[in-house]
Order: structure tokens, then sequence, then C-alpha cells
């Protein structure tokens, strides 16, 4: 038997045209690096998002901005200008080619340029219109403007993040922007699913607010049944009507490590932390807690303070390598948290190929970059290529693709429209 071919890529032979900015931008880089052909357009002169730092260097120039090398590499890029009469013809031409449409304007935008999901129907049936905004196509807050730290802040989030004697915090990434993007690449390839089956192109809908909102996890249901309203400090154990504060970041001698105190469930581990603590006389009365038979309804928010800085003082005395290595050697329920420069040096990510080496010819250059988080045994997910250059693709597209000859390609250039 022959052996079985593999396929190019997952999404190969699918196009997205991709207008959005940084609320969507993600969600282009996933199908891309899943091996959709993603056509970034961008308008004459460049997307803003391209001005968002850090950058490259510290060099604040468009074309070096590691925020756009993050959120568009997989896709190719040319200048359109939809808001011209020329540009959306040219707009609905790659339309009728296409698969996808991304967009992250305000509600109404596409539809005020003729370019709503009922007209690119009639150019293409079969498009999957995606649309990601703050809070939706409907509703009261449908035409607020939004940002990250706006959805952060109205999905809930941002309530529990941070210590209890200071304001509410956001993440230090744009954690919006990323569940709105991975959410929306979710959603396209639903409708994908459906339209193999039924011929039928659709428009996906896509709330950054409700994307953060799936992110709670139990803090609704908290309130909903209980009444109680989760704190921003630790892990709260609901007790009946008490909750108990119990930390899950620990300091140690050269960083922190990740764990928490569980009698009970943990009680077999916890004791086997405790006996290496009392091999180096470090115990105290630690030895003396049964701590498989601790029952939390009894323990207090004092219990748990002092038998927390107890372990800490321990923690503080050894550095992540001795916990990781005695952690595996004694069944114990930690790890230690890595940084920037010790996650892009582990061993587990370099052996499964996770980061790739992208080179950048503009900058004579080569960047590291974060592969997929996923590995199908059929078809590779990666890279294709590095983010593009403003209007990089143009004649690739317009002339070799749509069939513009070169007269009408510097027409449309001198007239801004490309």
């Amino acid at each position: 038997m022959a052996e079985k071919q593999k396929l190019q890529a997952l999404l190969s032979g699918y196009r997205v045209v991709d207008l959005a900015d940084e609320k969507g931008a993600f969600c282009g880089k996933v199908l891309g690096d899943l091996g959709a052909d993603v056509i970034k357009v961008e308008k004459p002169g460049g997307d803003p998002s391209r001005n968002i730092g850090p950058f490259y260097h510290d060099i604040s120039k468009s074309e070096k901005s590691l925020f756009w090398f993050a959120y568009n590499t997989s896709k190719r890029g040319v200048t359109l200008d939809i808001e011209k009469a020329d540009g959306q013809t040219i707009f609905k031409q790659l339309v009728k080619k296409s698969d996808f449409v991304l967009e992250s304007f305000s509600p109404g935008y596409m539809e005020s340029l003729g370019l709503g999901y009922a007209s690119l129907s009639e150019v293409n049936p079969r498009i999957i219109l995606i649309s990601v905004t703050p809070f939706g196509q409907t509703g009261p807050y449908s035409n607020y403007k939004g940002t990250d730290i706006v959805a952060m802040a109205s999905g809930g989030l941002m309530y529990v993040c941070g210590d209890p004697d200071r304001p509410p915090l956001r993440c230090s990434v744009d954690h919006a922007y990323h569940q709105a993007g991975v959410q929306a690449a979710a959603g396209a390839l639903i409708a994908l699913y459906h339209r193999e089956s039924s011929g039928e192109g659709q428009w996906v809908d896509v709330s950054m607010q409700e994307c953060i909102a799936r992110t709670l996890l139990f803090f609704p249901q908290l309130w909903d049944m209980n009444k109680i309203i989760q704190k921003r400090e630790g892990i709260w154990v609901a007790r009946g009507a008490r909750q108990i504060r119990r930390r899950n970041v620990f300091a140690c001698k050269d960083g922190y490590i990740a764990w928490q105190l569980i009698p009970g469930q943990w009680g077999r581990r916890i004791r086997a932390l405790v006996e290496w603590m009392d091999n180096e006389g470090m115990s105290g009365d630690l030895m003396e807690v049964d701590w498989e038979a601790v029952n939390m309804d009894s323990v207090t928010q004092k219990d748990m303070d002092y038998w927390e800085s107890a372990f800490e003082k321990f923690f503080l005395i050894h550095t992540k390598m001795e916990f990781r290595e005695e952690s595996l050697k004694r069944g114990l329920m930690l790890f230690p948290v890595a940084n920037p420069e010790e996650f892009l040096a582990d061993n587990q990510l370099a052996q499964r190929d996770f980061w790739i080496d992208v080179e950048h010819p503009e900058l004579e250059d080569t960047i590291k970059y974060p592969g997929s988080p996923y590995k199908f045994s059929e078809a590779p997910a990666t890279i294709s290529r590095r983010a593009p250059l403003i209007g990089e693709h143009n004649e690739e597209i317009y002339e070799g693709e749509l069939g513009l000859n070169r007269d009408q390609f510097n027409i449309l250039v001198q007239s801004k429209v490309i």
C-alpha cells in the first residue's frame, strides 16, 4: 500500500481577506498559521496598528512594530482604500475569490459602504463574514468604542486581577484581543464546516466582552448561587458563609514557585513536603498536623496564614531547580514559575519544536516566535512567512491574481486607491 500523502496544510486552498485592526488580527494569524492564504488589507500608507509598540530595537517606525510582527505572520499584504468606489470594486473581486472576510469596524460601517454581509453574499454566496467588535453587532452597547482594557473591564476579568488593597488590574498583555481572535477563528471554522455540508456562508458575530466573560470560570456562579464576590488575591475558597484565602504563588530563593496548600485532597503530597522540611530541621509543628484528615470546614484564615508562612520560609532557601527535582522525586504538587528567559530555553518546548525562527530579510535578522500550541498528525500548523511590509504584495495580487494591467495599476496608485 502506498504511503499516505500528508496535506500541505489544513486550510490549504482557502482564502481570507483580513480587514481587521488589533481587535481581530489574531484571528487572521491563527487561520494563516493553519495554512489559509490570508491577504491583509491596509489603507494606503499602512494600518494604524503598525504604530503599536514595543518596537524592534526600540526603533519607533511602522515597519518595526513587534506588535505588528506578532499578530500578522503567515499573511500577505496589500493596500486598498475601500471607502473609494474603485477600491470597493477591487475588494469585491477579492471577495469573489475568497472564503472568509475578517473585519473589526464599528457595527454598520461595512453596510454604509455597501459591503455588508448581504452585499458580500450576493458577490459570493459561500462567503463567511467574521466581525469582531467590543460588544457585538446588537444590544445597547453595540456602538460603543472599546479597546482591550474596555473588554477586560466590562467582561468582569479585571475585578479579580491584582491585589486586594489596590484597584483592579488589566493583564499585562492584550488578553481580550487574544481571546476574541481565538474565538473568532473557532467560529469561522465552525461556519466553514456548516458551509461544506450546506453550501451556505454566514455571518459570525464576535463580542470581545462575551469572549472575556467566558474566561471567568465559576466566578459568576459563585455570586449567582452563594452571593459571594471573588476577591482579588490568591484563591478564595467558599466554606458556607465564610471565605478562606489560599495563595497559589510563593517566593523562593531565585524566583517563584506555583503551589497551593490544600489539606485533605492533597494531604499525602503536603506530608511529603513537610517530611523534606523535617529532614532539614525546618518542619516545626507542621509534622504534628494530620494533613490528610484536615477538614477545611474547620480551618480558619489564621490557620491558613500560619501554615503558608511556615512553608514560605522553607521555600525561600531553595531554588526553582531544586524544587522541580524534588517535586518529581517526592511527588509534590508544585512547579517553578518560568520567566521569559527560562521558557525560551525550556527543553520541553525545544523538544516539541515550539519556537520558530522567522527570517526578516528587511531587518537582516531572524526573530524567534511562539509556534502553534497544537500538533496535527496529517498536516503542519506553522508560521509560513513574516508579517508583510506595507503594500508588499500589491503587484503580486492585483496584477498577478486579479489581472490588472500595469496602466490600471499605476492609475490606482496615483488616485490613492492602492
